[in-house]
């Protein structure tokens, strides 16, 4: 059985292990700014570093501060996160943005638990954000951390559990040092994604694995729980690409909430919804029409079994005008937020026709 190492001991080997392999080079860490950190913790929720810088660096560039962003139009800023998925983080980015610029002048506030107050933004992340930012002495407890330390000291259960989670932030608080917050804070997430991953830890290489009990059980992939399986449920869903005659298509901004909130998307139906009400609804009439290949797009809790249908439409002039949406061209579809599935099928109607696509 290995011996829990204390606070100074632990927190010691992390940040000597960080000055040598973490990373120090990431954009948000030049300048650590609140807005910065936070804007980056919010796109590494269910994302990998890889991914977010490009989308971080275009991001700042439109918006390089809170009150840019609280200025901006609902849509640039959905524009700039298509690709990233989980929507309802940049709509609570944008809400949270307002928040700060009505309540603290567009600063963040100093406590955790007033940081922790703003939309999308929970314990572990205000804690991230004041640590990096400020030096603030906050623990943090991301999913990097929770497999660190349920791994540390073989904590049983899945961290979804209240208990399980009750007993990882205990730990957590009870590591995290007195110095070096910002280092620290890296150090831990950069261990859980580096070294203690999940299918092939590399413990030769880890720097508390002196102290590891599932290391020295002999069973690290067992650490954390699982979550319960669960069989995710399938809708169905068709979506009406209705084309004008010049070659444009058609699309509608979704409900503010909801999947997909406030992104812009074909129309869609539900399969007992009849297609006849839809174009009369928007003032068309089918001129003809072609089934596409069906795929499935899938979210967190279940998939989406999708059926575009590609209508070419004889337009009235009148109808269509006055529904909510607008005639796009797929290769220049302007700077809209685009649900990944209509993204996917813009780009299949710009490019060459294939077989079995567009």
């Amino acid at each position: 059985m290995s011996t829990a190492p204390n606070r100074t001991t632990f927190s010691d080997a992390v940040l000597a292990w960080y000055d040598q392999h973490g990373r120090q080079d990431l954009p948000w860490q030049h300048p650590r700014t609140p807005y910065r950190v936070w804007v980056s913790e919010i796109m590494l929720q269910q994302t990998q570093v890889s991914t977010v810088i490009g989308y971080f660096q275009r991001f700042m560039d439109s918006f390089p501060d809170v009150r840019a962003l609280a200025d901006a139009d609902a849509d640039q800023v959905l524009h700039l996160w298509t690709g990233l998925g989980y929507y309802a983080r940049a709509r609570n980015l944008h809400k949270a943005a307002r928040q700060l610029v009505d309540e603290y002048g567009g600063d963040f506030p100093d406590t955790v638990e007033d940081v922790a107050t703003l939309p999308g933004i929970g314990r572990s992340t205000a804690g991230a954000i004041l640590a990096q930012s400020r030096g603030v002495r906050a623990p943090i407890l991301d999913g990097n951390v929770k497999r660190l330390l349920s791994r540390l000291h073989a904590v049983p259960g899945w961290p979804g559990k209240k208990p399980v989670e009750n007993r990882l932030w205990e730990l957590a608080e009870h590591y995290t040092p007195d110095r070096r917050l910002a280092d620290y804070t890296q150090a831990v997430m950069d261990l859980g994604a580096t070294l203690c991953t999940r299918r092939r830890p590399d413990c030769p290489r880890c720097p508390v694995s002196a102290w590891c009990q599932a290391r020295a059980d002999g069973n690290p992939q067992d650490y954390p729980g699982r979550k319960p399986a669960k069989e995710k449920p399938v809708r169905q869903t068709r979506m009406l690409i209705l084309q004008h005659p010049d070659g444009r298509v058609w699309l509608e901004p979704r409900p503010p909430s909801g999947i997909w909130g406030g992104l812009w998307c074909f129309p869609q139906l539900d399969p007992e919804d009849r297609q006849s009400s839809a174009l009369a609804e928007r003032g068309l009439d089918a001129h003809d029409q072609e089934a596409l290949t069906p795929f499935r797009h899938t979210f967190s809790h279940f998939h989406l079994d999708i059926e575009p249908l590609l209508i070419r439409v004889d337009t009235t002039g009148a109808g269509v005008q006055d529904a909510q949406g607008r005639w796009i061209s797929p290769a220049d579809p302007g700077e809209l937020g685009l649900a990944a599935p209509v993204k996917k099928l813009l780009e299949q109607l710009h490019g060459p026709r294939q077989a079995g696509l567009l």
